[in-house]
């Protein structure tokens, strides 16, 4: 006998448990929820954080600091992923969604370079924002850095 060649036994599914289906069954009359109460009643959901009445957990932790909605979110590239673009190309949204460097999304996003790693070659990089290391590196490179707006 192998492993590969034992089939399951006819034991080994339990068939689902039928609620309501009569007093012999075992799970008939309140189908296993119990005599009254709040999770004996028909559509009744348990909420996520629910603790049964007591304050939430969320409720009861202290909030520190301030969150800030209209925040900017930038798409980062870094200087290093760079590489990949021909001597004097020019790098912008379509060439980096192009190269696979930047996820297409349906609501543009800001681009922002950052200086992690080297780029050897001279390229115009088009983004919304640079980082001080960034800029310095392509400039070295003998390429330019062009603040465009969204």
């Amino acid at each position: 006998m192998n492993l590969h060649g034992m089939g399951k036994s006819g034991s080994a599914r339990r068939r689902r448990n039928r609620v309501g289906r009569g007093m012999g069954s075992g799970s008939g009359k309140t189908c296993g929820k119990g005599h009254k109460g709040q999770m004996a009643r028909k559509g009744h959901k348990r909420k996520i954080g629910f603790e049964g009445g007591q304050m939430r957990l969320v409720r009861r932790v202290p909030k520190r600091g301030f969150v800030r909605s209209e925040k900017t979110v930038f798409a980062v590239v870094n200087v290093g992923d760079l590489s990949v673009f021909p001597d004097g190309a020019t790098v912008d949204r379509e060439a980096l969604t192009e190269k696979g460097l930047m996820a297409c999304s349906r609501r543009p996003v800001p681009i922002k370079a950052l200086g992690f790693g080297d780029v050897k070659t001279r390229l115009v990089v088009k983004a919304q924002a640079f980082s001080a290391q960034a800029r310095l590196k392509i400039e070295a490179a003998g390429g330019a850095c062009e603040t465009v707006e969204l």
